[in-house]
């Protein structure tokens, strides 16, 4: 039992002590794991996903991509400069890319700014500010680490579970049936918890993607009608809210709107 408590302490003490602030929104997140790390395996996947997929190169919405992403990641580099950090993002490595799938109505950013859009999203886009919203919210993602963040989420969860099993069986070479129970529901919480840090995740990179498209002069008003063709999109299919990786569409437009006037002084500024 000490030597359990004495391993709970050490696994508690490294996630206090691995803790970053994540740029603009301040929140503290979890570290253990670092970009020379994590990029070189996120660099790689990004360009096998490029050789199993038909890339889209010298289209109008092709160039308007890669003209989108450029702008806002320059805008965000300008705000790390005025912050005093220009090295923020030295170790980035920014691509922008459109995916020949129209079923597909998604856009995704890896860590390390290795960003894909989907043919399907572009009509629910629209137009370039429609774009300028999902590249907002994507590049955020890879702003704020939460690949990284996840990783390492997922191992202090797995520490967490097998203290659990230390306390419960006293260092014995298995749980008891009642501690397989409670190990079980342990772990149905902790999914739960996993869920519930991807929607802070979504409805983070909502907010600071607000803040990036009104950083490069791209009006922020545009991002809650976006989300409204989306829900209009989904006709209604969504899953629960509680059970579902993402806020819902009403929560995210009304996150929105709550964040707007910061969104706006950013916007008045770039103009």
């Amino acid at each position: 039992m000490r030597k359990a408590l004495s391993f709970s302490f050490i696994v508690v003490a490294l996630i206090l002590i691995q803790c970053k602030s994540v740029p603009l929104s301040g929140r503290s997140q979890l570290s253990l794991i670092g970009n020379d790390k994590i990029f070189p395996m996120s660099f790689d996947q990004y360009e096998q996903v490029k050789k199993e997929s038909k890339i889209i190169n010298g289209t109008d919405e092709a160039r308007m991509i890669k003209r989108v992403g450029t702008r806002i990641q320059r805008a965000v580099e300008q705000y790390f400069r005025e912050e005093g950090k220009p090295n923020y993002l030295s170790d980035y490595k920014w691509e922008y890319n459109l995916v020949d799938n129209d079923s597909t109505v998604n856009a995704w950013c890896m860590p390390g700014g290795k960003v894909a859009f989907y043919t399907g999203i572009m009509p629910i886009c629209k137009d370039e500010l429609g774009v300028a919203v999902v590249m907002g919210h994507e590049i955020a993602h890879a702003i704020a680490n939460h690949g990284a963040e996840r990783i390492s989420t997922q191992y202090a969860a797995q520490a967490g579970l097998a203290t659990v099993s230390i306390l419960l069986t006293g260092g014995g070479s298995g749980p008891s049936i009642p501690a397989e129970v409670i190990m079980q529901g342990a772990g149905a919480a902790t999914s739960l918890g996993i869920l519930a840090f991807s929607r802070k995740h979504e409805s983070e990179s909502d907010k600071l993607g607000l803040y990036f498209m009104a950083m490069a002069g791209y009006n922020p008003q545009e991002a809650p009608k976006f989300w409204e063709r989306m829900a209009a999109n989904s006709g209604g299919e969504a899953p629960p809210e509680f059970t579902s990786t993402h806020p819902s569409h009403d929560t995210r437009i009304s996150d929105l709107k709550a964040n707007m006037p910061k969104a706006m002084e950013y916007y008045r500024k770039s103009q």
